[in-house]
């Protein structure tokens, strides 16, 4: 049986399973509510100062986690009504079960779109790196004796996708009896997650999809997903394992991610004097493609202004292409038989290739972004480890209590927490460290090493 648009658009919260009554209907529709509840949370606030593209920016133009996160999901709430629009166009019966589906839609994908990166910890993608190579290290070794595979493998291979999924549906003992996180509802966690399964599952279950690339759930957020995709019915690939098929929606947040990352990253290289103008805006104008002799309103003077129009329009065009691309491979989605990147099926996808070429070499492996990524391993290894060897400190020695103390309640077993294990307080504390913005990660790292005492000492 396929999937149903109904069962798919849940309005019920994590993890409290009654929806509310009709006439009760908020004026703000519960998605919308979704979309506050990642706005006004602590960890999406902390994206303002962690890494996008160049690692502790000195101007003020560049994208951060946090103003990318935004844009993601203004495309995003486009990309979603756009899509839902043309499925209900193509289906009278399905737009007459469904009347607000394209509003809905849109509204799912702009607040799973908004959380996307939440869970990603400081210095870019290189900090998932980071966390993964200190637990491939010989200074690990100690800490992951006691660990299954697949505890030892969500460390080795951290994923910022599931600790996003964590942060969303975990709420730490220190701070209440409470077990909703950001009690968002299951429509929105099942668009959110982009790669529904955990980081073991079985070769003779992958395919090759886009959705098997990375994994979204850590083994503590296990029984948690299954709940979720039980609630909307998605479909299992290997159930013992609990590796699903995707939710539909989750197809239209990795487009978004993906055309605001390639795009909008490129033309933060062409601003900072990474990429040449001469390069870069002919390779933007040649995939706008417009028609031969179209003339505009407005003469430019100046090109980056121009640039932030081409940028606007490009994106808008390829909203639509995605959305029909999206509304023709739906019913395929729904029973479970297609899993690509939709952003691979675009008529400019050569180019787009072009443009993450010249991004990849000219501006991720410039010398600014290659240092400061570099000095992260150091930064994030070097907590891991500090904390790591005082929480396992069997003599509490001075140095060990004095680390503990620096961190905070929520992060290391405590009274509130009875019969912990090993990888839950390793997991605390990677929460701890991945939380922290490039900043803090360094400031703090600078003072437990000595290098630099806080201010005012």
């Amino acid at each position: 049986m396929p999937m149903t648009w109904p069962r798919l658009l849940s309005q019920r919260r994590f993890p409290d399973q009654q929806l509310p009554p009709a006439s009760a209907a908020p004026v703000r529709g519960a998605f919308v509510q979704d979309y506050d509840r990642v706005v006004f949370s602590s960890a999406f606030r902390r994206l303002q100062r962690k890494t996008q593209v160049m690692p502790l920016p000195e101007t003020d133009f560049v994208h951060t986690r946090l103003t990318h996160s935004l844009e993601t999901a203004v495309v995003g709430r486009s990309l979603g009504r756009l899509a839902a629009r043309h499925l209900m166009e193509a289906d009278a019966e399905l737009a007459q079960q469904l009347p607000n589906l394209d509003q809905d839609c849109g509204d799912i994908v702009s607040a799973a779109c908004l959380a996307h990166d939440i869970g990603n910890p400081p210095f870019g993608h290189s900090g998932e790196d980071a966390i993964s190579s200190y637990f491939l290290s010989a200074s690990a070794i100690p800490y992951l004796a006691q660990l299954t595979a697949a505890e030892v493998a969500d460390l080795q291979h951290f994923e910022g996708n599931a600790a996003g999924f964590r942060i969303l549906t975990h709420t730490y003992a220190a701070h209440s009896s409470g077990t909703a996180g950001l009690g968002l509802t299951y429509a929105t966690l099942g668009a959110f997650t982009k790669y529904p399964r955990p980081s073991l599952v079985p070769d003779a279950a992958k395919v090759g999809g886009a959705s098997e690339k990375k994994y979204g759930h850590f083994q503590t957020e296990a029984a948690r997903f299954q709940h979720v995709a039980a609630e909307l019915g998605l479909l299992p690939k290997d159930a013992a394992s609990g590796f699903y098929h995707r939710h539909p929606l989750a197809f239209l947040v990795e487009a978004a991610d993906d055309l605001c990352y390639r795009i909008i990253d490129f033309e933060d290289g062409l601003k900072l004097g990474l990429i040449a103008p001469e390069t870069g805006l002919p390779l933007l104008k040649k995939m706008l493609n417009d028609p031969a002799g179209r003339k505009g309103s407005v003469q430019w003077h100046d090109w980056r202004e121009e640039l932030g129009y081409i940028r606007a329009r490009l994106i808008g065009k390829l909203v639509a292409e995605l959305a029909g691309l999206f509304a023709q491979h739906a019913p395929a989605i729904l029973r479970g038989q297609y899993d690509q990147s939709l952003i691979k099926e675009l008529s400019c996808w050569a180019d787009l290739q072009e443009v993450q070429r010249l991004s990849i070499n000219q501006l991720y492996r410039s010398r600014p972004v290659l240092e400061i990524e570099a000095a992260g391993f150091d930064v994030l290894g070097g907590l891991l480890d500090a904390f790591l060897c005082a929480i396992f400190d069997a003599g509490q020695g001075h140095r060990s209590r004095k680390l503990l103390l620096l961190l905070p309640e929520q992060f290391r077993a405590g009274r509130h927490q009875a019969n912990v294990s090993v990888y839950e307080k390793i997991l605390l504390l990677t929460d701890f460290v991945a939380g922290m913005t490039d900043q803090n990660a360094l400031s703090l790292y600078k003072t437990i090493k000595g290098i630099e005492l806080p201010k005012g000492f």
